[in-house]
């Protein structure tokens, strides 16, 4: 079985997304900025290489997401539907499967719990890729994200959504460092979840 990875763009002050987020302003005010160096002419080799492993099909199996990462991102993510791969949305209102292209996004009522079953179950020996805050805080309290990958933005959101919200002393230890023009790329290996 896979490894679960956490990949998330945040700002230097710890945000994942500005505040006010909405279909509308799906990365709430200023917090596209947290992207751009995704979309950046001419890009980084080093970026590239980041970018190009985040959804992998030769490494990344599945996607997990919460249902509001799902309804602020659907419009954003074009008819293909972006990853390429199964996505599990752990929600609390049914659903029916959508299909766009190569993307299914299956919704899972039963909890986070068999939300990570499927996700696992689809990935087979690939990893599985956590999305949304609210997600990866009940993934990192119960132990269960291996890796974390930060892409630290060099900007200073002031507000919104933070990763790191509601959680104990938690060990990590840093695997990889990459700094870019636009931004630096940190691993972390999960030692010991928040206890």
């Amino acid at each position: 079985m896979g490894q679960i990875h956490l990949h998330m763009s945040m700002s230097l002050d710890g945000y994942i997304a500005g505040p006010d987020v909405s279909v509308e302003q799906p990365m709430g005010v200023g917090g596209e900025r947290l992207h751009q160096w995704l979309f950046a002419e001419p890009s980084d080799a080093e970026d590239d290489v980041v970018a190009g492993e985040m959804y992998s099909p030769a490494v990344v199996g599945a996607v997990l997401m919460g249902r509001r990462h799902f309804t602020v991102g659907i419009g954003q993510w074009g008819d293909d539907g972006a990853f390429g791969m199964p996505c599990f949305v752990v929600t609390n209102r049914p659903a029916t499967p959508v299909v766009k292209g190569p993307t299914t996004f299956t919704f899972v009522t039963e909890g986070l719990d068999r939300a990570l079953e499927q996700a696992q179950a689809a990935a087979g020996d690939k990893h599985v890729n956590v999305m949304g805050a609210d997600v990866a805080q009940q993934l990192l309290r119960t132990g269960r994200i291996d890796t974390i990958q930060l892409n630290v933005v060099p900007v200073l959101l002031g507000g919104g959504t933070r990763l790191f919200d509601r959680l104990g002393p938690t060990e990590l230890e840093q695997v990889a460092v990459v700094p870019t023009s636009t931004v630096t790329h940190i691993r972390y290996h999960v030692v010991s979840p928040p206890g």
